[in-house]
C-alpha cells in the first residue's frame, strides 16, 4: 500500500557533527565587496552559495542562527539520538538533489516504509477499513485537481460529499498533515500542481545533517540577522556586525519573515512582491518528541500511523523513528497552531493523552523524555511551510521574478512544484545563483585598487598632513 505524501519543512537546533568538512564561521565584516549577498544558509542559501563559490565569485553567506540548516536541522542532544526538528522525509529520494549530493560515507539513507496504518479507537482499522479510508482519499484528490482546472478556490470547497466518517481524517491528512494548513486555506490550483510523493526516504543521522555535509567549505557568519537591504548602484545589508556591500542579494527568509517587516527594504518592497509573501504564507507543523521506553505502542521502525477522527484535534504519529525510540506526535494546522501557542507542556500533555485514547495502558509511564517545537513562535521563521491562498497561486511564480533589477528570493516558497520540501528550496537557490550570475555577467567589473590611475603627485617635497 503506498505511503501517504506530505510536505514538512521547519526547523530549529544543530548537527553538523557528521560534516566532514564543516562549513567556516567566517569573521564579522564591517564594510566589504562582495558579488552576492546570500540571506539565510538554509537549504537554498546554500545551493546558493554552493554554485555561486564554483563559479569563482566573491559571496558572503549570514545566517541569523547559531547554526546552520534554516527548516532542516538535525537535534543529537535532546535525546541522545538524531532528532529532525525540521524537515524529516526526503521525497523523491532518486532525483532529490539533496539526497543525489550525499557523501558515499558517513551518511545512509535509506527507503521510508511503503505502508500506513490507521487507528479506530482502541485498534487498528481493518483491510477493508484502509481500502474505504483510502478510496476516500483518491476521490478527494480527483475532486480538487478538477476543481483547479475550472478555478482557483479552496480545497475545502472542493471536497465531494460522499466521503461519509472518513472526512475529518481526509481533510488531516490532505491538509495539516501534507501541507500544514486547514483545507480551507489552501488553493486548489497550488494542490493540484504539487506531484504526489509517493516516494519517500530517510536520512539515518538525521536530514539536517546530511544538508549540513554539504554546506563543507563554505564560508557563513552565524548570529548575523539582516535588519535592512538598501538598493541603489549597489546592495547594503544592515547587520549588527557592520554594513555589507554587495553587487546583488539573494533573500531566502521564510515569507512570513518578508511580510513582517522585520527586515526593512529601501526602496519598500514592491507591492506585488508583498502581497506573494501574504498570499504563500506558512502553516503551523510542530514535532512533539516523546521517548517511549519498551514500545508500548507495539510499533515498527518509522511506522506512520493516522487515527479515524471525528474532528480536528488530532495528530499523526511517526513512530520509532530510525530504529529508536523517540516516536513523533504531529500536529498541525489550525489545531496544531493553537496548541503549539500553549505551550510546551500543553502540547506534551496532549500526546501523551491523545495516545493513551488510541493504545490504553499508562503510556505516561514509559515516557521517559519529551519536548516539542514551536515553529511559528520562531522569530526566525514564523512558521512551518507556505501554501497558498485560494486565489492566490501564481504568488510563487512572482517570487521567482527578480525583485529588484539586482536581487532575488529564493526557498521552498518560490518553487511552483516542490514547495515545502528541501528539495524544492535547493533548486530555487540554485536558480537565483544562476540568474546572479547572469546579472554579473553582464555588469561592469569594479577596478581593482592596485589598477585604479595612481594620484598625481604635487611636487617632490609634497609631504602629506597627518589627520
Amino acid at each position: 500500500m503506498p505511503r501517504l505524501s506530505r510536505r514538512t519543512f521547519v526547523a530549529a537546533s544543530a548537527a553538523a557533527a557528521l560534516v566532514a568538512r564543516p562549513a567556516v564561521a567566517a569573521p564579522a565584516a564591517t564594510v566589504a565587496e562582495f558579488d552576492v549577498a546570500i540571506i539565510g544558509a538554509g537549504a537554498a542559501g546554500i545551493a546558493a552559495a554552493r554554485r555561486v563559490a564554483a563559479a569563482g565569485r566573491r559571496y558572503v553567506l549570514i545566517e541569523a542562527a547559531g547554526q546552520i540548516g534554516g527548516r532542516c536541522v538535525t537535534d543529537t542532544r535532546s535525546f541522545g539520538v538524531p532528532f529532525d526538528r525540521g524537515a524529516h522525509w526526503i521525497h523523491f529520494p532518486g532525483s532529490n538533489p539533496v539526497a543525489r549530493l550525499a557523501p558515499r560515507s558517513g551518511i545512509e539513507i535509506y527507503p521510508a516504509p511503503q505502508s500506513q496504518k490507521v487507528r479506530i479507537g482502541l485498534r487498528n482499522a481493518r483491510e477493508g477499513e484502509l481500502e474505504d479510508f483510502l478510496s476516500a482519499q483518491v476521490r478527494a484528490t480527483r475532486a480538487i485537481a478538477d476543481a483547479a482546472r475550472k478555478g482557483d478556490t479552496s480545497c475545502a470547497q472542493a471536497l465531494p460529499n460522499d466521503l461519509g466518517d472518513w472526512r475529518p481524517t481526509v481533510a488531516f491528512v490532505l491538509g495539516p498533515f501534507m501541507c500544514g494548513k486547514d483545507l480551507a486555506q489552501i488553493s486548489t490550483a497550488d494542490f493540484a500542481r504539487a506531484p504526489e510523493r509517493r516516494a519517500d526516504a530517510f536520512c539515518r543521522q538525521g536530514f539536517g545533517a546530511l544538508l549540513a555535509s554539504l554546506a563543507g567549505g563554505l564560508s557563513v557568519q552565524l548570529d548575523t540577522p539582516a535588519s535592512a537591504i538598501a538598493v541603489g548602484r549597489g546592495i547594503a545589508v544592515e547587520t549588527p556586525k557592520g554594513t555589507i556591500s554587495a553587487r546583488t542579494a539573494i533573500i531566502t527568509v521564510s515569507t512570513n519573515v518578508m511580510a513582517s517587516g522585520r527586515i526593512r527594504f529601501t526602496p519598500n518592497l514592491p507591492r506585488r512582491v508583498a502581497d506573494a509573501c501574504n498570499n504563500l504564507s506558512l502553516g503551523s507543523y510542530d514535532h512533539i518528541a516523546l521517548e517511549l521506553s519498551g514500545n508500548p505502542l507495539d510499533l515498527d521502525s518509522d511506522d506512520l500511523v493516522f487515527e479515524k477522527s471525528s474532528n480536528t484535534h488530532t495528530a499523526a504519529i511517526l513512530a520509532n523513528t530510525s530504529g529508536s525510540q523517540l516516536c513523533l506526535i504531529e500536529v498541525a494546522g489550525s489545531f496544531g497552531r493553537e496548541l503549539s501557542g500553549e505551550g510546551e507542556a500543553a502540547m506534551v500533555d496532549f500526546a501523551a493523552d491523545w495516545l493513551t485514547k488510541l493504545y490504553g495502558g499508562e503510556i505516561r509511564k514509559a515516557v521517559s523524555r519529551a519536548g516539542a517545537t514551536q515553529w511559528n513562535a520562531d522569530a526566525r521563521f514564523l512558521g512551518a511551510m507556505s501554501a497558498a491562498a485560494p486565489g492566490g497561486e501564481a504568488a510563487r511564480r512572482v517570487l521567482s521574478e527578480p525583485i529588484y533589477e539586482a536581487v532575488w528570493y529564493a526557498g521552498e516558497a518560490a518553487h511552483d512544484t516542490l514547495w515545502g520540501t528541501v528539495g524544492g528550496a535547493w533548486e530555487s537557490g540554485e536558480r537565483a545563483a544562476a540568474a546572479a550570475l547572469r546579472r554579473l555577467a553582464g555588469m561592469r567589473e569594479p577596478a581593482p585598487e592596485e589598477k585604479r590611475p595612481p594620484r598625481r603627485r604635487q611636487g617632490a617635497h609634497h609631504r602629506r598632513v597627518p589627520r
